[in-house]
């Protein structure tokens, strides 16, 4: 597949933001017009009528790629072309032989409100450490990849008669799956953080022969309460059987307990039909909700709430996210809220919030919980023992019921270890690909040799 990218944003001059068609509209449109003074607003810092094209706000290491009709920014590094010295801010061990020769490209995928901001620090360690290629990219709606109107998105050539909502986890694991083309690599090892995690689970299954392996970062996965043993339930299932045909035999020979036991079976079936109804009605009840509350987010309101909302909550979600609040530095928060420059970033974000309530009342594959069992790849659980948004505790149940998983907790860490404890994160993932990876490779170098 070849990719179509434009990387003349290395070259392009920051530029002043034209005032034409700024979100402010939706505003506009429900007060009825405002003064120029009113007008003025500022989210996180950011002055809502001087948004940017993307391309304006990209940084020199920016590229951009058409995918499915949306442009998509990606940044890439290449261990063969770094240097020796990757980052000031993280070092790795200097004997990683094993791991150099890996082959395995990686790919990043950042959790919500997040961006390739998210992975500036390990980036370029993570391409030593895999001696190969590192790709990160922003999903819809986040950093500097453009909005895209769902309701008129037809990709160039596409015959659908409904379109991939380009706001979707699946639209998320396809692109994946493009940049492993990208990469013109035969497997990859998927890097999730928080809701990238979900993503990088969907690309698994989309192709789990092109995934060698996955590393979720906090990952938001609700584990299952109860791990289902199926040779109780078989034994059980066994039981219930002798019991009912004993009591069969012992109702042919009383009439007055076979016309008890038919009542029985009737009230059972009655209750049966009562619960089916009654979930049924739970479902439509729950579809119209969220189907209305899609349709609000998508509304001139829904778009200003969203404004409100992360004008109100924006920092203090950021603050929340981290175990020391004071790393969260006037560099690294403009990097996170860098995507609120962009112009339709307040849509975009109304419109990924529709589309995941949209994901999750979908009954076209069955919940993620219910798929853990068939990770087959082997797999990294990271999280930080201090984490308030994606609890530990989940994490740990999480290893429980992907087979074969490693769990990693880092300590004095919250939600972000890529940010909070780049140096400790980064040995994390260098240990399981060496443990993972490196006897393979070590027999493959001794057989050329």
């Amino acid at each position: 597949m070849a990719l179509k990218h434009d990387a003349s944003s290395k070259f392009v001059p920051r530029a002043a933001a034209s005032s034409s068609s700024s979100p402010t509209e939706y505003s506009e449109q429900l007060l009825g017009g405002v003064t120029p003074q009113q007008k003025k607003q500022r989210i996180t810092g950011i002055d809502q009528d001087e948004l940017q094209d993307p391309k304006l706000l990209a940084d020199p290491e920016s590229c951009f790629c058409k995918f499915k009709g949306a442009q998509i920014h990606y940044k890439i590094y290449d261990a063969e072309s770094l240097a020796p010295n990757l980052s000031k801010e993280v070092t790795t061990p200097q004997d990683s032989d094993t791991t150099k020769s890996l082959g395995f490209p990686m790919i990043l995928l950042h959790g919500f409100m997040a961006s390739t901001f998210s992975w500036h620090r390990v980036m370029k360690p993570l391409a030593r450490v895999t001696g190969s290629k590192v790709l990160a990219f922003d999903r819809p709606a986040f950093g500097l990849t453009s909005w895209v109107d769902p309701a008129n998105h037809s990709p160039t050539g596409s015959r659908d008669a409904r379109p991939l909502n380009p706001y979707s986890i699946m639209f998320s694991a396809l692109a994946s799956r493009y940049f492993i083309d990208v990469l013109a690599a035969e497997k990859v090892i998927l890097v999730g953080h928080s809701a990238g995690s979900l993503v990088a689970v969907d690309t698994y299954f989309e192709a789990p022969e092109r995934v060698a392996a996955m590393v979720l970062v906090a990952p938001p996965i609700l584990a299952p309460l109860l791990k289902q043993d199926f040779s109780k339930d078989n034994r059980r299932g066994k039981n219930n059987k002798k019991q009912e045909e004993h009591s069969n035999s012992d109702s042919h020979r009383n009439p007055i307990l076979r016309i008890l036991s038919m009542l029985s079976k009737l009230t059972k079936h009655i209750a049966q039909a009562i619960m089916n109804i009654l979930k049924r009605m739970g479902d439509m009840i729950n579809y119209v909700y969220k189907k209305a509350l899609s349709a609000l987010l998508r509304s001139a309101i829904g778009v200003m709430l969203v404004r409100m909302i992360v004008a109100r909550f924006g920092k203090a979600l950021f603050r929340h996210a981290w175990y020391d609040s004071n790393q969260l530095t006037d560099h690294v928060l403009q990097g996170y809220t860098k995507s609120q420059k962009v112009k339709g970033w307040d849509k975009a974000l109304a419109e990924f919030t529709a589309a995941m309530l949209a994901d999750s009342s979908s009954q076209s594959k069955p919940q993620l919980s219910k798929r853990l069992s068939d990770i087959s790849c082997p797999v990294l659980i990271v999280t930080g023992d201090s984490d308030r948004l994606a609890p530990p505790w989940n994490s740990r149940r999480l290893s429980q019921f992907i087979p074969g998983s490693r769990l990693e907790v880092i300590k004095n860490c919250g939600h972000l270890p890529p940010e909070e404890t780049a140096e400790e994160f980064v040995l994390v993932v260098e240990k399981f690909l060496q443990r993972t990876f490196g006897a393979s490779q070590e027999q493959r170098l001794q057989v050329v040799t």
